[in-house]
């Protein structure tokens, strides 16, 4: 059992026989009482999404998890297909569960696998990716005294507002945690 006060973004933890990751976290203290801690947390069997407000002093259980290194081969319509670095094994993750994270995948890419109780969860990704640009508005002379930015489209379909000078062909890299730009590499 964990304290509720320990509940960070990225924590797992079991609820009512769920397997939950937290998303948001948020602590708010009134001049009286107790704290309570707001999470928005994602179900990791269902993908669904909760808020769920906790009073400072509860406790959820803890979960543990298995964590493998693996490499992205492709998806079908429905599932996304991994293959295991060590055993060479191919795990499947339901595309609803990995959301938009699905966006930053490409073929050969290594993430870390979720496991719990021997089935795959969810995906780790990376802190950047680096993805080739594929459209891309063109850039217009002007006004450049401000950071005028244009929105571009990566060979994964992921949308990402870059600088005017980024073209077509361009390889950038993407921060996984924001979806921000960060460099033309």
């Amino acid at each position: 059992m964990i304290d509720v006060n320990e509940l960070r973004k990225g924590v797992t933890f079991e609820l009512d026989g769920s397997l939950y990751k937290v998303l948001e976290y948020s602590h708010n203290k009134t001049g009286r009482g107790n704290a309570s801690i707001k999470v928005k947390a994602r179900n990791l069997q269902t993908g669904a999404n909760i808020d769920k407000t906790f009073q400072s002093g509860d406790r959820v259980q803890d979960a543990r998890l298995d964590f493998h290194n693996v490499q992205y081969l492709y998806t079908d319509s429905e599932f996304y297909h991994f293959m295991d670095n060590e055993t060479f094994e191919q795990p499947a993750i339901k595309s609803d569960l990995l959301g938009d994270d699905a966006l930053y995948l490409k073929a050969g890419m290594e993430v870390k696998l979720t496991f719990y109780k021997g089935e795959a969860l969810d995906v780790e990704l990376p802190t950047t990716v680096d993805l080739a640009v594929t459209e891309a508005e063109v850039a217009v002379r002007g006004d450049t005294a401000t950071g005028v930015s244009k929105k571009v489209k990566t060979e994964t379909g992921l949308e990402v507002q870059c600088p005017q000078f980024v073209k077509v062909g361009d390889t950038i890299r993407v921060d996984t945690r924001t979806g921000e730009y960060v460099t033309r590499v």
